[in-house]
């Protein structure tokens, strides 16, 4: 991966200096790492400067498959309709305001579901990394996110890479061979074509 995690570490500990709160956009298709990696450079950036790093995960704002479910959308859960992405707005500007804490939910996903204020973002937590699918999706209503976003990265993963991930995630969910791939192939990279085809250029590609 260049860069690596360490260096990109380092360089958002740099642009983030002297900022009261520096937030950045970590996008990409499903099964590009973002959730891992995400992670992963907010543990590197804390080993520089202790506590300052937090990530908020855009899965928490799932709509919940009671919402779905009346509106036939329990089959597509993952596509761009199926979540609250004004419901992040609102959460971002909070978090821009940088004047109290704010709760933030988080996606359970062997559960399913996500649980609310599962994370709380204060205000130690400057340089906030914000993680999901559709993060810098051109397509309403996802452009007024980006507002909010002082930096932009985007995964880029090869097709094949995606669709191996996302069958063993099946897998690992319990699916069997046949549905796994199903999913994988007739879900989850359509989702992922749409992405990489209809999202903003960003200020970095991260390969």
């Amino acid at each position: 991966m260049d860069p690596s995690v360490h260096d990109m570490a380092a360089r958002l500990v740099d642009a983030a200096a002297d900022r009261k709160r520096f937030i950045v956009a970590l996008a990409g298709p499903p099964a590009a790492g973002k959730s891992f990696l995400s992670e992963w450079l907010a543990r590197e950036i804390n080993a520089r400067q202790p506590g300052i790093a937090a990530v908020v995960p855009m899965d928490g704002y799932h709509l919940d498959n009671a919402v779905l479910e009346p509106r036939g959308q329990v089959p597509i859960k993952g596509a761009p309709e199926t979540f609250d992405p004004d419901g992040l707005r609102c959460d971002l500007q909070r978090i821009r305001r940088a004047d109290r804490p704010v709760a933030v939910p988080v996606f359970d996903r062997p559960l399913d579901l996500a649980r609310a204020g599962g994370r709380l973002i204060t205000l130690e937590h400057r340089l906030v990394i914000v993680e999901g699918n559709y993060l810098l999706l051109d397509q309403a209503p996802w452009p007024a996110l980006r507002e909010y976003f002082d930096l932009t990265l985007f995964l880029e993963v090869p097709d094949e890479v995606l669709e191996a991930r996302l069958i063993q995630r099946w897998l690992g969910m319990g699916q069997d061979q046949q549905d796994a791939i199903a999913k994988a192939r007739h879900k989850d990279m359509l989702n992922a074509r749409l992405i990489k085809t209809a999202s903003i250029e960003p200020d970095i590609r991260w390969y």
